[in-house]
């Protein structure tokens, strides 16, 4: 991944190409922002540009960058450059171990072998124990010549006030959902509709579009738009209770496949964040906010019905009650029945 193929984050990618061009860039980094919005994918890309044999200038930007084809950039791409290092939390272990840490300070102490510089990438660097951080703090404030450290973090909060005092700290937002589209369907073959529905609920994030599996979201957005609508029409408890079944209907079949319960939970679980969206984006229409900020902006004919159905206070209090419902399921191992029928009387 070179920085012309990053999706969003132009700006940051910008003061990285042109810290690199100028020899100006901090040797002591910590990349933070949500999981799965390209902080690693960056990271590379600057352990290319600074080690590229051939840079070349991306002619949309005139930023420098790496040309992604050399030996060097290669090596990077696969993992199997000496001199660019990632530190990761050992799939056994809890945390990352201070003999880890001391592993990479060892290494420093050497002229980097065959690249002009030796970066240094620590992968959930909220992983790292308050031993190993401690054991960062001197080469952080005064690196080795030709050594770069980038310690990737969706929660700061977690690493020594210590460690963040001593880098420079970028922060990554969200990607557009937008963004996130245009890629699935140019680098990974999706379909419009299908790209967009992944896009919608990703919360920015194209590490969990791509976990999805777009026929089931694109579908989910379409029964969670029908399923708002049956609701704000149901009186009666006979049929808030029909709306219920209907939300739990497809994790029903899937049940009958064979695949059991945790195929109910997990299709109940799309279609409730798929409802999350959808209600966010009525809110949107609601208050006259700018339509660009629309995340199912494909659904914009679907939206116009729910917003006559549901003022401010409800879509506020059906919000709130489909987050809790998401809670219960995913993190409090909720019955799937239990779930849908609370949630049926709170719409």
């Amino acid at each position: 991944m070179t920085f012309r193929e990053i999706v969003g984050h132009r700006r940051l990618v910008g003061l990285l190409a042109r810290a690199i061009e100028h020899g100006s860039l901090p040797p002591s980094l910590v990349f933070a922002g949500p999981e799965g919005v390209g902080k690693r994918q960056v990271a590379l890309a600057v352990a290319k540009a600074v080690n590229c044999l051939s840079p070349v200038t991306d002619p949309a930007t005139g930023l420098l960058d790496a040309c992604g084809a050399c030996a060097a950039c290669g090596k990077i791409a696969r993992g199997q450059h000496p001199d660019v290092l990632r530190v990761v939390r050992p799939e056994d272990k809890s945390e990352i171990s201070i003999d880890q840490v001391r592993e990479v300070i060892r290494q420093i102490g050497y002229r980097p072998f065959e690249g002009r510089q030796r970066v240094m990438i620590v992968e959930r660097a909220e992983d790292l124990n308050a031993a190993g951080q401690n054991a960062l703090l001197k080469v952080l404030e005064e690196p080795p010549p030709r050594n770069i450290f980038m310690l990737v973090t969706a929660m700061p909060a977690e690493l020594l006030d210590t460690v963040r005092s001593r880098c420079c700290q970028l922060r990554f937002a969200p990607l557009a959902p937008g963004d996130i589209a245009a890629t699935l369907i140019a680098r990974h073959g999706y379909g419009e509709r299908d790209a967009r529905a992944a896009a919608a609920m990703a919360s920015g994030s194209f590490g969990r579009a791509l976990e999805s599996a777009s026929g089931e979201v694109a579908e989910a957005r379409a029964v969670a738009a029908a399923i708002l609508v049956e609701a704000a029409r149901a009186r009666d408890p006979r049929s808030r209770l029909a709306v219920g079944a209907a939300l739990l209907e497809a994790g029903g079949r899937k049940k009958k496949d064979g695949k059991g319960q945790g195929s109910e939970r997990g299709a109940l679980a799309v279609r409730l964040r798929a409802m999350a969206s959808l209600l966010r984006d009525v809110t949107i229409l609601t208050t006259r906010a700018p339509e660009h900020a629309l995340v199912n902006l494909d659904l914009r004919a679907d939206l116009e019905p729910l917003a006559r159905h549901y003022d401010l206070e409800r879509l506020g209090h059906a919000f709130s009650a489909v987050g809790r419902a998401l809670s219960a399921l995913e993190r409090n191992n909720a019955s799937p029945k239990i779930v849908v029928d609370w949630l049926a009387f709170q719409l």
